[in-house]
């Protein structure tokens, strides 16, 4: 998973956190750069201008405590990916990919009950296709509470994980960038809670023996 350029397509501002937060943290602690695009932008009629400003505020510190290199933000509509032409959606990460190139790349799972996540989903691996100039290593899937663990069994594909990363020295990081994300944390049993975060760390951590951890889906690995 080592790569001196890593990319985290997140859908909406805290999927990285939820997902990928503490890889992110061992990652740059490792000595990776890591970028991380926020693909949609929260606009009227949806959401207010207020929602917009305070959701990228918060992004953008969350980001800073992981110790991100760079955040990138694009205008897609926020709940609103299915409006879009999938071309312009490839041309928009597309963008971005051929400006990092990166060999390591993470993207949402496309069982996600949230359509925005899907389609991200498609489009990333639209921009990682062999061949291109700037085709990644490798890709991962990571799972984002309240959206992976909400589809329907046997029906739509399942998150079955088969790579884990220790993140027992980072997941306090991990909280405390999330915990940036004040608009959009509840208290527990919530699953957008602290709680709810360090019952997953476990529990992934549990299934390989250390104290915490995060799961992801292989999509592809070139060695």
């Amino acid at each position: 998973m080592n790569g001196s350029s890593v990319l985290v397509i997140a859908p909406h501002p805290d999927d990285e956190v939820l997902g990928v937060g503490g890889t992110i943290a061992k990652l740059v602690a490792g000595g990776a750069s890591v970028e991380v695009v926020i693909v949609t932008k929260a606009s009227p009629p949806l959401y207010s201008e207020d929602v917009l400003v305070t959701g990228r505020r918060e992004a953008r510190a969350a980001q800073q405590t992981l110790g991100v290199t760079r955040s990138r933000f694009l205008s897609f509509p926020a709940a609103g990916l299915d409006s879009v032409p999938h071309r312009e959606l490839n041309a928009g990460l597309g963008e971005v990919f051929a400006e990092v190139r990166p060999d390591v790349v993470f993207i949402p799972f496309n069982g996600d009950m949230h359509t925005d996540h899907q389609l991200a989903f498609n489009s990333a691996l639209v921009c990682s296709r062999p061949g291109s100039a700037w085709s990644p290593r490798s890709i991962y899937a990571y799972e984002t509470l309240s959206e992976t663990n909400w589809n329907a069994p046997y029906v739509t594909p399942s998150f079955v994980p088969n790579v884990f990363v220790d993140i027992s020295a980072h997941l306090e990081t991990k909280l405390t960038a999330m915990r940036q994300y004040a608009s959009q944390l509840k208290e527990f049993p919530h699953e957008r809670s602290i709680g709810a975060l360090q019952a997953l760390a476990a529990h992934r951590g549990s299934t390989v023996g250390v104290a915490a951890a995060e799961a992801f889906v292989l999509i592809r690995d070139l060695r």
